[in-house]
């Protein structure tokens, strides 16, 4: 946690969402065989996928897809088609905002986004592990999937070498006991500012905003100081140092990463954002804007280029799935308890719709169905609480959901 001022505690609420019941019990260098963990990633590719050469030509048939054919783990799959997220209909890129809140109407000037889904699952799910979750980006653009319980952005990590070592370098002791220690003088500056408050019968809404901000720092700094105990777990360093497609390399790292985080058992709920960066990027077999190209118009020309880049992500996210699901565990393998998510803000960046999100759920155990299509155009919160009701979470609903329609089985 960075030594922020108590004002600032309170305006963004710096605290992560913790769920501690079971952290005690847990021991890092257990020999007892248990059951592997359940673990969620969600990845957005926020220009989306070219429609034509995403979706099936052949409807439940993936080898009938462009983009899809290849994958090796097609029989571990199941893409949706007709999902959309409504009240997204004038909000352009803004959209990506909203894609694990589905929040309606992101490009308004009063716009408040909500908890994203990765939070919600966070509470449930990431008490046990050094990092709750973790939120990767393409670059430093201050915010990506994830969002907090006041609709604040997490700003998400970018440079895989700072992942890497957060993740797996060598802990700075002394630094990191005085940064709780600090954390620790701000609680008691907090603590005396909500006494001053309830003494001068304050403002009740601004004494609960108090209480939940220190509950959530407490928290915190508990998970903080169990984790100093115990050792990271060695890693031998696998990022790629390829700069000739410096793009195509850091998508490729951003992966390798999640792999490493879930296989080392230091998280259990990850973000990936591949967010649009302005200028050229460079990939096997084309170099231009990634959101120029987007906008092709249907032009042959731009559209191969596009296509091309395209192509690429799914080559890793190919790799990803792949290697997770080489990974032999208790009962299956890793992609078998991870449940991966792929999609977008957009269905045809082109002409910034958000109908007919390009969405892919793979892993997670399920007796996966390949390509389902749905009667009419679905809130893909539907899925959103279906995937909360399968991991512990028992919500009502979720951002626009009508309801659990059971779309995944197992």
């Amino acid at each position: 946690m960075s030594p922020y001022d108590r004002r600032t505690f309170l305006k963004f609420g710096a605290a992560l969402p913790l769920a501690l019941q079971s952290l005690n019990a847990r021991a890092a260098t257990s020999s007892e065989a248990k059951a592997p963990p359940r673990r969620m990633i969600f990845i957005c590719n926020s220009l989306g996928f070219y429609e034509p050469n995403f979706f099936p030509v052949k409807r439940g048939d993936l080898a009938t897809s462009r983009y899809l054919k290849e994958l090796a783990v097609k029989e571990k799959m199941t893409v949706f088609q007709n999902l959309f997220h409504p009240g997204m209909d004038t909000s352009n890129h803004d959209s990506e905002k909203s894609f694990l809140t589905g929040m309606p109407s992101p490009e308004a000037t009063n716009f408040v986004n909500s908890i994203s889904l990765d939070q919600v699952l966070a509470r449930e799910m990431g008490g046990d592990t050094r990092f709750p979750f973790l939120s990767f980006s393409i670059y430093d653009r201050g915010w990506g999937c994830s969002w907090n319980d006041r609709g604040v952005a997490i700003p998400p990590m970018h440079d895989e070498r700072a992942i890497f070592d957060k993740l797996f370098g060598e802990e700075d002791l002394s630094a990191k006991r005085r940064q709780i220690e600090n954390d620790q003088r701000i609680v008691k500056s907090l603590y005396r500012d909500m006494a001053q408050l309830k003494k001068s019968a304050g403002n009740q809404g601004k004494i609960d905003s108090y209480r939940t901000v220190i509950a959530e720092i407490e928290a915190q700094l508990a998970h903080e100081e169990f984790w100093l105990k115990a050792q990271k777990p060695k890693v031998p360093d696998s990022l790629s140092n390829d700069q000739e497609f410096v793009f195509s390399t850091k998508v490729s790292n951003l992966f390798e990463l999640a792999k490493l985080a879930f296989q080392t058992d230091s998280t259990r709920v990850i973000t990936v954002s591949l967010d649009w960066i302005y200028g050229a990027i460079s990939v096997p077999g084309a170099t231009g804007g990634w959101h120029t190209l987007s906008h092709h118009g249907g032009q042959a020309g731009v559209l191969a280029k596009l296509s091309r880049i395209e192509i690429d992500i799914v080559k890793h996210l190919n790799k990803f799935l792949s290697e997770l699901d080489g990974i032999e565990e208790n009962g299956g393998t890793l992609l078998d308890h991870t449940t991966v998510v792929i999609g977008s803000n957009f269905g045809d960046a082109s002409n910034h719709t958000c109908d007919n999100l390009p969405t892919i759920v793979a892993g997670g155990g399920y007796r996966h169905q390949g390509h389902t299509v749905l009667k009419g155009a679905t809130p893909l919160c539907n899925l959103y609480l279906e995937l909360l009701h399968r991991h512990g979470v028992d919500a009502a609903g979720f951002g626009s959901s009508e309801g659990n329609m059971e779309l995944l089985t197992g």
